[in-house]
């Protein structure tokens, strides 16, 4: 049996803002709008992990972040401008049941514990993941629709989102895991 290979589409058009209706850039501005939603609402819940977290170089991570996030913000409002559209969320589902995951870890873990650490790492890596998915799909999407400026945008923020996952990988793997396997449930 013949194996199907996709072929790269090399006669795309590249659209303008101006001469694009289409319903691929409806759905894209709608991405940006539910993106937009996750980073502010993220920007609540970031400082409350970092609060909750023991382990310092977790805690200056998620300090860390939260500043990248902020920045995250002011460049999807840039693309937002670029789409000649008044910066404005929408509700995005996903961000808020993975912050409600991250607040349940916080609640159902020991504060003080490197398991409590764990989770909080584990909650913060699904964001990324989510977050990483999400920009690495928009910037192909601006690439496809021509939106050069926007494309470079939203690969700055997917690169960041993308080492923001190692740093996270590399506190776990610096003993946070093996530290929580010594703690017992305290009778």
């Amino acid at each position: 049996m013949e194996k199907k290979t996709a072929k790269k589409n090399t006669s795309a058009k590249i659209y303008s803002k101006e001469e694009n209706n289409s319903l691929l850039l409806d759905f894209f501005t709608n991405e940006i709008k539910d993106i937009y939603w996750a980073e502010n609402h993220l920007l609540k819940a970031l400082p409350k992990m970092q609060k909750a977290a023991t382990s310092a170089e977790l805690q200056e991570a998620f300090a860390t972040h939260t500043e990248q996030t902020r920045e995250h913000v002011t460049r999807l409002e840039r693309v937002f401008e670029l789409l000649e559209q008044k910066a404005q969320g929408k509700k995005c589902e996903a961000m808020e049941g993975l912050v409600e995951e991250g607040e349940s870890i916080i609640e159902d873990t020991d504060q003080g514990t490197a398991t409590r650490d764990v989770g909080l790492i584990f909650a913060a890596q699904k964001i990324e993941h989510y977050e990483i998915a999400t920009y690495g799909s928009l910037t192909q999407l601006a690439k496809t629709l021509g939106f050069d400026e926007m494309k470079e945008i939203l690969g700055q923020t997917l690169g960041e989102e993308k080492d923001t996952d190692l740093i996270l990988t590399d506190i776990a793997e610096n003993n946070i895991n093996y530290e929580a396997t010594t703690e017992t449930e305290e009778v």
